[in-house]
């Protein structure tokens, strides 16, 4: 029996001994290794976690003590040494998830896979804890991976600094990266900390050299204790979070188990906050990770465990359609500026990056700021383009309402992996971004139904310089084109009978235009006639939309947005504003929170398969 096979939680754990941790290690990292790659996930994270994640488990009594993990992709060690070693469905349906799950393990706590939010649930379990007396339970929360760039954690810190007594342990996973290396103020300053001796060893220098030099070295001793907190700043810049009023332990060597043991335990006993910063390295003993230099297997699909590489070579993605268009409107706007959030490989903008660094701003983990930050950049003239995950667009609603909307800003966000992703689960599913900018004053909204219309819509987006403009597309490989039968105003007619009146108007929007039309197809077949249209610019709902409808019996709508104030109930209103009755068919997402599990999987469950959307309205037409 393997050393993992006999560890099925800390307890077991906690029993090993110290002189078999390091086999350990190796064997959580071959699992790692052999498991993720049959299955795809993130394995570059998890691989730089390992000792960090036994030290933690070793030091601390889950569930009794809760860890916390931000940007949970990172806790695929957590769930090996709390019992889970089933990863052959791993983020598939009914396998396990790829984040925290509380429905698979007492263990886990936060399953929200956003990131930076760590801190904040950290501060509210280990302050409820006080409050009913429960002073003995501890609270870690593992932040990594660039969460530390968000805003939101510094509203967190700056809120524990101020609680003396709370038992509770912030650890920094510092490995320099998110999906690329972190940027920024915030990343300089921990490089610095991983370079700089403390100021207590230069003191400790100071005493030593005072029986050597008796006039000059004493003196440098009385003026350095003098200006302590000066040369503190210098060379010991854990003082930021010192004079916060946190206390900081490190850096310490994250894979080195015996030093975290020992820094989580003087951490543990301090009963204050207490920040413990902790050095890895992402892709920690798989080389084709560590040679990676553009994400080191932050996230993987299926691969060759011996090379690295994968073994199904995708065609041509939705995201590779945008970063071509973007290097040719950089090459013909000047005013043409590139945002993203930590994501500048994930969402398309590295090639434009390359060819136009100036151009490109990179914020770190900050939706809020970049959203902003665009505003400014358009009041000066430029027209910025942020793109980001659609499920991230969520955390940036203000700022995109009364930053950009309010002030009319010529800001394009481009909304990468929307609608149904798949394989993350809820909290990465694109599903709310058409709610969220229906409700904007101004916004125009496009929603590519190919790769060919993506190109299309993002130089129609940045025409548009007095209101945001978003365009949306989902994740994977786009389809094949689909060609109007006609135009009528901004609007394609995809398919229709030879008569004006039909009995059903069929609006597909976006990528679900090809499940509309099979939809049709079928109808058809059956002597409906039907029409489907793609709005091509689905907000504010064209006028073409409303008049077509005046030639239908019934309208329906396909999206793949949550059916709660999505595109169908825009057109609900719009027909309603123009004083029409038809009824109005809606297709989309339910109000839920959807698991994980294939894309194509999530769209059966949610009946929005074109067998599924014929079904339910040839009801409705009998």
């Amino acid at each position: 029996m393997s050393l993992l096979e006999r560890i099925d939680g800390p307890r077991d754990l906690k029993a090993l001994p110290a002189a078999q941790l390091p086999a350990l290690a190796d064997e959580i990292r071959a699992f790692l290794v052999d498991q993720v790659s049959r299955t795809g996930g993130h394995l570059g994270p998890n691989l730089g976690v390992v000792e960090l994640t036994i030290a933690l488990h070793r030091v601390f009594d889950s569930p009794t003590d809760t860890v916390v993990f931000d940007t949970g992709h990172q806790s695929y060690v957590h769930k090996l040494l709390t019992g889970r070693r089933d990863f052959s469905a791993l983020r598939k349906q009914g396998g396990m998830s790829g984040y925290p799950s509380r429905a698979e393990s007492p263990h886990d706590v936060v399953e929200n896979s956003h990131a930076s939010t760590s801190l904040s649930w950290a501060h509210g379990i280990a302050a409820g804890r006080v409050v009913r007396g429960e002073r003995n339970r501890h609270t870690v929360a593992v932040i990594g991976d660039g969460a530390l760039t968000g805003g939101m954690a510094w509203e967190a810190i700056n809120n524990i600094a101020a609680e003396d007594d709370l038992p509770l342990v912030l650890v920094v996973n510092d490995n320099e990266r998110s999906y690329a290396p972190t940027r920024g103020g915030l990343a300089d300053h921990l490089a610095t900390l991983r370079t700089t001796r403390g100021y207590e060893r230069f003191l400790d220098w100071g005493k030593r050299n005072v029986s050597r030099t008796p006039v000059v070295g004493g003196a440098m001793y009385e003026t350095l204790h003098g200006v302590k907190k000066g040369i503190k700043d210098i060379v010991a810049p854990q003082g930021m979070f010192e004079d916060l009023g946190l206390k900081y332990i490190g850096p310490v060597d994250g894979h080195d188990e015996p030093a975290l043991e020992a820094a989580l335990r003087k951490a543990r006993a301090f009963g204050g906050p207490v920040l413990v910063h902790v050095l890895t390295q992402k892709g920690r003993g798989y080389d084709p990770a560590i040679t990676d230099e553009a994400d080191q297997f932050h996230a993987v699909g299926v691969i060759n465990p011996e090379t690295g590489l994968p073994l199904e070579i995708a065609g041509r993605s939705w995201t590779d359609e945008f970063a071509e268009t973007m290097v040719a409107l950089g090459e013909e706007r000047r005013d043409v500026v590139a945002i993203t959030a930590a994501m500048m490989m994930p969402v398309g903008l590295q090639p434009f990056c390359d060819r136009f660094p100036e151009r490109t701003f990179d914020v770190g983990i900050a939706e809020q700021h970049a959203m902003t930050m665009a505003a400014g950049l358009a009041f000066s003239g430029l027209h910025p383009v942020v793109a980001v995950y659609a499920t991230f667009l969520n955390r940036a609603f203000d700022q995109l309402l009364m930053d950009c909307a309010l002030h009319r800003a010529g800001v394009t966000v481009v909304l990468d992996r929307s609608g149904v992703t798949g394989p993350d689960g809820a909290s990465h599913h694109g599903m709310w971004d058409m709610t969220i900018s229906g409700v904007v004053p101004g916004l125009h909204l496009a929603a590519p139904r190919d790769g060919q219309q993506v190109a299309r819509a993002v130089r129609a987006a940045v025409a548009i310089d007095d209101a945001p403009s978003v365009v949306r597309f989902p994740k994977g490989t786009v389809a094949e084109p689909i060609e109007a039968v006609r135009t009528v105003g901004g609007v394609d007619v995809l398919a229709e009978p030879d008569a004006d009146a039909v009995d059903v108007l069929l609006v597909g929007v976006g990528s679900m235009a090809a499940t509309a039309l099979t939809a049709a197809e079928k109808l058809t077949a059956e002597g409906h006639r039907v029409r489907v249209v793609d709005p091509v610019w689905a907000l504010p709902v064209p006028d073409e939309v409303v008049t077509l409808a005046r030639a239908a019996g019934r309208v329906a709508v396909v999206e793949d947005n949550v059916v709660v104030g999505g595109i169908g109930s825009q057109v609900t209103q719009a027909l309603r504003d123009a004083g029409l009755d038809q009824p109005v068919d809606v297709f989309g997402l339910p109000k839920r929170f959807l698991e994980h599990a294939s894309r194509g999987q999530v769209l059966d469950a949610a009946q929005l398969t074109p067998d599924a959307v014929a079904t339910r309205l040839r009801d409705r037409l009998a």
